[in-house]
């Protein structure tokens, strides 16, 4: 089957070179912050002296960034693959102006909500994006037993994380209380 497009194609392949680039600078923009926000919190209050009185905003020390900025590295490369292959090749068939078109919007809305403050998850809104190129060639482009697995892991780990959160910190306060 000819494809007509190739030479359009072609072009949105180099341009993926720089949205790929925002989406790295968006996902260290929010997800860090996500996830050293309650250590950056805890540091906080011991530099406070243990006071419990937290400033509205406060500096992050730089080595709370450093460790940030390491977990993530260590969570794609040990198991951040599977996920990066799952949203590219899994939920629907993804070509070079597709997949420019899913980083632009997730690198935006991502920084958008970094802008303002608001901690949103880059992989959820990549797959958003994805779900929208997808649902654009019609509910038929999507693979809708990878997306129910994704939208049931969503589900899923919020009593998970929630119970955990409990059991945690009782067995913490247990120990330090």
């Amino acid at each position: 089957k000819d494809f007509h497009f190739a030479s359009v194609e072609k072009v949105f392949a180099v341009l993926m070179v720089f949205t790929a680039c925002s989406m790295a600078f968006a996902h260290g923009a929010n997800d860090v912050a996500n996830a050293v926000g309650p250590l950056a919190a805890i540091v906080s209050v011991i530099q406070a002296g243990g006071s419990g009185v937290l400033e509205v905003k406060t500096a992050v020390p730089g080595w709370v960034l450093l460790l940030g900025a390491i977990g993530i590295v260590v969570g794609l490369a040990t198991y951040g693959y599977k996920v990066i292959a799952t949203i590219g090749k899994e939920i629907t068939e993804l070509t070079p102006s597709r997949g420019f078109a899913a980083e632009l919007a997730t690198a935006s809305t991502v920084v958008g909500a970094s802008a303002l403050g608001l901690p949103v998850s880059t992989t959820h809104t990549l797959v958003g994006a994805v779900l929208g190129i997808g649902l654009a060639r019609g509910i038929g482009a999507l693979n809708l037993g990878v997306v129910g697995k994704i939208f049931m892991s969503w589900l899923i780990t919020l009593p998970v994380g929630a119970v955990l959160s409990v059991i945690f910190f009782t067995i913490l306060s247990t120990i330090f209380l």
